[in-house]
């Protein structure tokens, strides 16, 4: 390579280099700047470090973690505030690049979509309803707490819950969910809020059987469908086993 083109070249990079400290929105801007953040558009440093990217510190000389979600900057209420409660002030830390990006061009997480719950407290993160209206559906309107037992905070749906799985809700069993999860408690269950469901009865019309091992009803009845009975007359629960 020439001496010529190597200085040529040595100029093209320092000229590039310089344009890029000078004028960092043009040269490597990822997009337009979010409207509560225009006034920054020609001072990238105001929230980047040299070579770093965006400090959260940077973001905390303006946002005072008392005031996120409460107060604007210039200290006016937010009038729609994106949570029915603030929570900025519940993290473990305050990074706020973890969850924001100013630009148009780079992919912004809302609370809303992928907000990564383990940057909360522990005492925090089962108080889904704080943050989040609870499900107004049939189903859910029976249901108070206990979240987790069904969702996941990475994934709202599909839920990890089945019924059918540990017993069919058919035609003979409509009831609401408080009458066999009583104070919706959903770790467990009892067969024993309707009809003729009484442990004496119970145990008298299985021992009749020779059943003898009755104490987990969905063992053996995953339904109202007398045909679906596994154990019992069938298996291994007998007196005579």
């Amino acid at each position: 390579m020439s001496r010529t083109l190597k200085i040529v070249l040595a100029i093209n990079l320092l000229s590039l280099l310089f344009l890029t400290f000078a004028y960092p929105h043009l040269m490597v801007s990822p997009g337009k700047l979010i409207p509560g953040h225009k006034q920054l558009a020609t001072d990238c440093f105001a929230c980047h470090g040299a070579f770093t990217g965006a400090a959260s510190p940077k973001c905390l000389a303006c946002h005072k973690p008392a005031d996120i979600g409460r107060l604007k900057t210039t200290g006016v209420p937010v009038e729609k505030p994106l949570t029915s409660t603030p929570f900025h002030q519940e993290l473990i830390s305050q990074d706020c690049v973890a969850c924001h990006s100013d630009h148009a061009g780079v992919k912004r997480l809302h609370l809303q979509g992928n907000f990564d719950h383990s940057l909360l407290k522990k005492e925090k993160n089962s108080q889904c309803q704080a943050c989040h209206k609870s499900p107004t559906d049939s189903l859910h309107k029976q249901i108070t707490g206990n979240c987790a037992q069904c969702h996941t905070q990475k994934k709202w749906t599909p839920a990890t819950f089945s019924h059918d799985k540990y017993f069919v809700l058919d035609r003979d069993h409509t009831a609401s969910c408080v009458t066999c999860h009583v104070l919706n408690d959903y770790k467990r269950y009892t067969c024993y809020g309707c009809h003729e469901h009484t442990p004496a009865n119970i145990r008298r019309e299985h021992l009749e059987e020779g059943i003898r091992k009755f104490e987990n009803c969905v063992e053996c009845h995953r339904s109202s469908d007398e045909d679906d009975i596994k154990g019992g007359r069938e298996g291994g629960s007998r007196e005579d086993d």
